[in-house]
């Protein structure tokens, strides 16, 4: 028996990710509540909820920043649970604090915990404790000039300068030279504070040919904490990520559980519950370094269900009414492979936005095929938010197979109306070092750069 019910939940998020939560509440027989903007009246989380109440107007700070908003709707509607999603408020500790405080059970960790692995500094001096390999950089914010001219020193060049507050590349700067060093730490900075509000930045040593590689854990808040192997997550560009895999060709089974070991522990030392990911840089060498940990459900999350059978918004919520996991380390196997793309409403070559009416729409199907959407038929993708409209995820017994089925997925899959990253994710698919699995976090920078090969 649960130690709290969850009947109803809201979901305070939008698109995709809110139909996810959608299906799993409904299988649960958990009622659902969705808040949405103006803008996003006639979108598919919105019908397919129980209830559904606005929240403001279509820019974000007006309704899903809007925490005053969403609390309403909560009590309004007499919620037991608030699902953050990811993005917008899913890493909110204000939003988290006030949700326990009406009484309102948040689902994800602690508000402390979303509050020290918020901070990066604070979270690499966390993990270091806890034995976790960090890259070696400054322990503290970087003050000033002179502060960063002595980690230069210590580190050596080249190296990353990072906000502290935030991710995503931005307030992210790479130097090489140190007549370099104090510009771009002042680039950085002014990113930082217009981004995040806070101008904080650190400084890590850089790895030229990295691969991102992320652990996907789960705990429950009596002690138990399981992981479900990694995520390749390396094909990105300016740091954002394009497609994802799972299990990783550079991964060995030993490596996995090295990582996996190393992130379970780290959940058990600092009281860590629900679904989070380790994000790691893997070396050529086989060196792993922790970059971040996110206290959420990631985007990329299907191809771990695909390739495990997980469940992991199931898990999030049977953890939120304080039961144990069902899992056991021994438990998990990763069977297959799994791809994740996904398909944005932008320009493929220019990645500008591409917002409008979808003239048509036809998901793929056949054999292991997932599609993840909240697009229909003469939707119209508006301008606020997010450029991704779907996810296109297929699993297949081996990487191979999984790669022609991609992109017999992609053929397949017609958005009309608006430009859509669906043919880029093609080049992607027929390219030599990606079909190989040789490649490294540069390889959208060398492949638009000229230098990939196609296959024949």
């Amino acid at each position: 028996m649960s130690s709290r019910e969850i009947k109803k939940v809201l979901i305070a998020n939008r698109g995709e990710i809110a139909c996810r939560i959608m299906w799993t509440c409904k299988e649960m027989g958990i009622k659902t509540v969705a808040v949405h903007s103006e803008a996003d009246r006639d979108a598919l989380h919105v019908r397919f909820a129980d209830e559904a109440i606005c929240i403001g107007k279509p820019p974000s700070a007006e309704s899903y920043l809007n925490i005053p908003a969403i609390i309403s709707a909560a009590e309004i509607t007499n919620v037991d649970a608030i699902h953050p999603g990811y993005g917008f408020l899913a890493e909110s500790e204000t939003f988290a604090s006030i949700s326990e405080d009406c009484n309102i059970k948040f689902i994800g960790p602690r508000p402390n915990i979303i509050k020290m692995m918020g901070d990066k500094v604070e979270a690499r001096r966390t993990m270091q404790a806890a034995g976790v390999p960090i890259l070696p950089g400054s322990p503290d914010p970087i003050a000033n000039t002179d502060d960063a001219l002595k980690i230069a020193k210590e580190i050596g060049f080249p190296l990353i300068i990072k906000a502290a507050a935030g991710g995503g590349g931005r307030g992210m700067r790479i130097v090489r030279q140190e007549k370099d060093l104090e510009n771009q730490l002042q680039t950085a900075q002014q990113e930082a504070l217009a981004a995040f509000k806070d101008g904080s930045v650190y400084i890590e040593r850089y790895i030229e040919r990295p691969r991102h590689i992320e652990i996907q854990v789960l705990a429950d808040e009596h002690g138990n904490c399981i992981h479900l192997g990694e995520r390749e997550c390396t094909i990105q560009r300016r740091h954002q990520k394009l497609l994802e895999e799972a299990p990783s060709v550079a991964i060995s089974e030993r490596l996995r559980d090295q990582m996996g070991a190393v992130a379970v522990k780290a959940c058990q030392e600092i009281g860590y519950s629900n679904a989070g990911t380790f994000e790691f840089l893997l070396d050529e060498d086989g060196s792993f370094y922790f970059m971040e940990m996110n206290t959420r459900i990631q985007v990329e999350h299907p191809v771990t269900e695909m390739v495990t059978l997980a469940d992991i918004v199931y898990n999030q919520i049977r953890v939120a009414m304080g039961e144990e996991l069902k899992y056991r380390q021994e438990d998990v196997q990763i069977v297959g492979h799994a791809i994740e793309c996904r398909i944005n409403a932008e320009d493929p070559e220019k990645f500008t936005p591409s917002p409008g009416r979808i003239t048509a729409f036809n998901i793929p199907g056949g054999p292991g095929v997932r599609v993840d959407t909240a697009v229909y038929p003469d939707y119209v993708v508006p301008p606020y938010y997010d450029s991704m409209i779907a996810k296109l995820i297929v699993h297949a017994r081996t990487r191979e197979t999984a790669i022609r089925r991609m992109r017999r997925a992609l053929e397949m899959m017609v958005i009309e109306g608006i430009k859509t990253t669906i043919p880029l994710h093609l080049k992607i698919m027929d390219d030599e070092r990606f079909q190989s699995g040789n490649f490294s976090t540069k390889f959208m920078e060398e492949m638009n750069g000229g230098t990939q090969k196609t296959a024949a």
